[in-house]
């Protein structure tokens, strides 16, 4: 497996849930570190039990669409694998490359993709993509309108929806603190939202509109940060509710699950752009994960993600999330039956290890 995102500590669990399986040896490739808009996200060594981690330079680090592993040739060759699982977009340098230097030792592809929008993209991405896609064996979906996708852009290979990575349920697990119940009687109604970037598409002004008509004791926390915050606490000014609006830095996934405790619901309230819809939302499983409650937009795949374990309103609809986040506040057995289902939904689809059991289903038909 060729896998940048594995430098996150969290990530690596998937990998020693594959690795339990008798008949398969893993090697994982990983580079030294990730740049992104964040800054530089250097490689955690969190699960590291039962396969091999190799730790390789990357070339062009942060480029998203240019960068790859300049060794991996070398290393195929040497390790001469049935199967060269390409954790990229089809469309970037390093799927090509590690799909060419996969055919040269004559192993079996599959490439990963979460685009939920159909890009046509310039040359030279276009042909590479077109490429991985007519050689590639098998691909997987981080969401069901990836699929549509692929489909679009001549992709008539096998194909099967598995989120990129699931959580830990051990570690993201229901904490006695988010139990409204032990709270005490003047504890303001918490409403989070785990945005990771404040940019426009997150939504988050429309959270704030929300709450801007909500009576009684409440505040909100926002997680993250970026180029909207200065443009959210003006309108959490202009709205009279900034001393309830509290902006908290991001912090590493390790302290999460205390983040989540604190919370009494979770509010995802993205909005499609042309360029941009919700491939996922992480955030979402890991504070279901943790019993918390959760309500989502219609955009994208966050009521795919949500099912019957949350609340969903229409886009843009602040007085329908209003209505939601009041039905919370008010209704303790609503809170606690939500919580319990969003536990439940994560245990049966979300964890690590379902992850893992559905992409090793993956690894076994590509290999007969």
């Amino acid at each position: 497996m060729i896998s940048k995102a594995c430098v996150v500590g969290q990530y690596q669990k998937k990998l020693e849930e594959l690795a339990k399986h008798p008949d398969l040896e893993l090697t994982v490739v990983v580079p030294p570190f990730w740049r992104d808009e964040r800054g530089s996200v250097p490689l955690e060594r969190m699960h590291l039990r039962g396969y091999t981690l190799l730790v390789e330079p990357m070339r062009w680090n942060g480029q998203f669409h240019f960068h790859y592993y300049p060794t991996l040739p070398k290393i195929l060759a040497r390790v001469q694998p049935d199967l060269v699982h390409i954790d990229e977009e089809p469309y970037n340098l390093a799927t090509w490359h590690a799909l060419r230097a996969a055919q040269r030792v004559r192993a079996k592809t599959l490439f990963f993709t979460w685009q939920n929008l159909l890009r046509r993209y310039p040359p030279p991405f276009a042909w590479m993509e077109a490429y991985v896609l007519q050689h590639s064996d098998y691909a997987i979906a981080g969401n069901a309108e990836a699929v549509d996708v692929l489909r679009a852009k001549n992709y008539h290979g096998a194909v099967r929806v598995i989120p990129q990575f699931g959580v830990d349920p051990d570690v993201f697990a229901p904490r006695a603190t988010n139990q409204r119940s032990n709270h005490p009687t003047n504890k303001p109604f918490c409403i989070g939202s785990g945005v990771g970037r404040l940019v426009e598409e997150k939504g988050i002004d429309v959270l704030l509109r929300a709450v801007a008509g909500l009576d009684g004791d409440w505040e909100i926390r926002l997680l993250g940060s970026g180029p909207a915050q200065t443009r959210l606490e003006a309108l959490a000014r202009e709205l009279g509710i900034a001393a309830r609006v509290h902006f908290d830095s991001p912090r590493p996934s390790v302290e999460m699950p205390e983040y989540y405790a604190q919370l009494d619901c979770l509010v995802m309230p993205s909005r499609t752009r042309p360029n941009w819809k919700e491939q996922f939302g992480r955030a979402l499983v890991e504070a279901m994960a943790c019993a918390v409650p959760v309500i989502g937009s219609t955009c994208g795949e966050i009521p795919n993600v949500i099912g019957d374990a949350g609340l969903i309103f229409r886009e843009e609809d602040a007085d329908a999330l209003r209505a939601h986040l009041i039905a919370l506040r008010d209704g303790p057995a609503l809170r606690t039956e939500l919580g319990q289902r969003g536990r439940a939904r994560v245990l049966a689809q979300f964890t690590q290890a379902r992850v893992a059991a559905e992409t090793y289903q993956v690894y076994s038909a590509i290999v007969r």
